[in-house]
């Protein structure tokens, strides 16, 4: 439920969005910090939040995480004005900076049988994967028939629902207090990644040659790499090199961001492919949605989970990836005249049967061998990924589109202007087929990014499938 919360919510304002711009007289400039004050504090202080739930203990930071969300949902649902909405969603991925990685962490060190864990990370996985869709849903049913501001106060209730669960259920160790707080890490690490994320944020609406988005990715290089060199010799390192120097680890990790930039470019386009060139309202986009998050559920626990005790992950994951990438060529065919289900429903779901046979591996092989007292932040680095991975393909991939869609369009109208005049409709009907090439493009380039992960994950994860009732002990870290 935690999870739920965290990754509907990198959605759900989406399609709430509009009807907030215009009842707290948001700019078209400022509107787009709904979604990034989110992004940029949860992608930016992941890591910082997965060592404090090592260092704290994490039931604890997983219940007030769980309390703080709720809070500044509540506070961001009662906003009065652009600036206590954007300060709102910052104070969100705040605590959904502490409360991600501690709920993976909490079902890493629970579920310690091959099998069990399997089923557990079998459920987590399809929220994961299906969470964006389903705030996509949500969000079209609260926003036609209640208001946008249930978009942010559904959190609380369940909030209220998760904590309860917390406080009967489950169990954690005492926190590491012997490690400190590497406050150099603290300002590389965080530091990079808000740059990062707020780089290619911008890209989306300043393009790739603005001087802030040049400054903001170059800055973010360099305290990156700083950070990386500075981890080889903190004393308490906030990113121990060898989380992530673990070959199975590392690809999993990847693989991770590789997916979520595939996956993320795919709702932006169909939704407004949905609603702006089918006229689809926002209930129906996201009732579209549905199907493909209904089978990344099953493929999640009712496959992967059922395959995983006995297959080696890798052959989970490079045919996941290739289905989906198949799901999204099959998308790159679509045009004005495309029908639901005729051409979206059957891409949407090869996309999610793939998506949800991938989800599981991953999220298990990342987690997988880390001591207790780094598995918190080494949730906090599968975390960053898939922010990054959605951040990434959001900006990247509709800079893909944005493109296609001006250079068709310059070359067609050159065209029409040299035959003769176009009327309304004409010029219309042609910029909606320029959109929809634009968005192909993009898909197609999306699609190859997934056949890339798909290699990757072949390659690097090596891991080999937990017999029955085998535990999945720590690795042994020198000291």
């Amino acid at each position: 439920m935690a999870q739920l919360m965290v990754v509907l919510d990198a959605t759900i304002v989406n399609i709430a969005l509009p009807s907030a711009q215009r009842e707290l007289g948001l700019s078209n400039g400022n509107r787009q910090w709904v979604i990034t004050a989110y992004t940029l504090a949860f992608g930016g202080l992941l890591l910082l939040g997965g060592r404090i739930a090592d260092r704290v203990g994490r039931k604890r930071t997983f219940i007030v995480g769980l309390i703080g969300f709720a809070a500044a949902s509540a506070l961001g649902g009662a906003a009065q004005n652009p600036s206590m909405l954007f300060a709102a969603r910052a104070l969100q991925g705040m605590f959904a900076a502490v409360l991600a990685p501690s709920a993976l962490s909490l079902l890493t060190t629970t579920f310690s049988d091959g099998r069990e864990r399997a089923k557990a990370f079998g459920i987590y996985s399809a929220i994961a994967g299906g969470g964006a869709a389903i705030g996509l849903l949500l969000g079209g049913v609260l926003t036609e028939f209640l208001s946008w501001r249930w978009c942010l106060y559904v959190n609380v209730p369940i909030a209220v629902l998760a904590v309860t669960g917390a406080l009967t259920l489950l169990h954690d160790r005492a926190g590491h207090k012997e490690s400190r707080l590497d406050i150099p890490g603290v300002v590389l690490g965080c530091g990079g990644l808000v740059a990062l994320v707020y780089g290619f944020s911008e890209a989306e609406s300043s393009g790739w040659s603005s001087p802030l988005v040049i400054g903001l990715l170059c800055g973010a290089v360099l305290m990156l790499a700083v950070f990386a060199r500075w981890q080889t010799r903190a004393p308490s390192p906030l990113l121990p090199p060898h989380v992530i120097r673990n070959r199975n680890r590392g690809g999993a990790v990847l693989t991770m961001c590789l997916t979520t930039i595939g996956m993320f470019g795919l709702f932006l386009f169909m939704t407004f492919f949905l609603q702006n060139v089918l006229g689809y309202s926002p209930l129906r986009t996201g009732l579209a949605f549905l199907p493909m998050s209904t089978v990344i559920v099953l493929g999640s626990t009712q496959i992967a989970a059922r395959l995983l005790p006995s297959v080696p992950p890798r052959l989970l994951m490079g045919p996941g990836l290739l289905l989906a990438a198949g799901g999204l060529f099959s998308l790159t065919f679509i045009d004005t005249h495309s029908s639901y289900l005729g051409h979206i429903l059957p891409g949407t779901l090869l996309l999610g049967l793939g998506m949800g046979l991938t989800f599981l591996p991953v999220m298990s092989v990342a987690t997988a061998g880390v001591a207790p007292k780094d598995s918190g932040v080494t949730s906090a680095t599968v975390n960053t990924a898939q922010q990054v991975g959605g951040s990434i393909g959001t900006s990247l991939l509709n800079t893909v589109a944005t493109t296609s869609t001006t250079a068709y369009l310059t070359d067609r109208l050159a065209r029409a202007s040299a035959t003769g005049t176009l009327t309304p409709a004409q010029r219309t009907a042609l910029v909606n087929t320029g959109t929809v090439h634009g968005f192909t493009v993009a898909i197609g380039w999306a699609a190859l990014i997934l056949v890339a992960a798909s290699l990757l994950a072949m390659t690097l994860v090596t891991a080999r499938a937990p017999s029955r009732g085998e535990r999945t002990a720590p690795e042994s870290v020198p000291t």
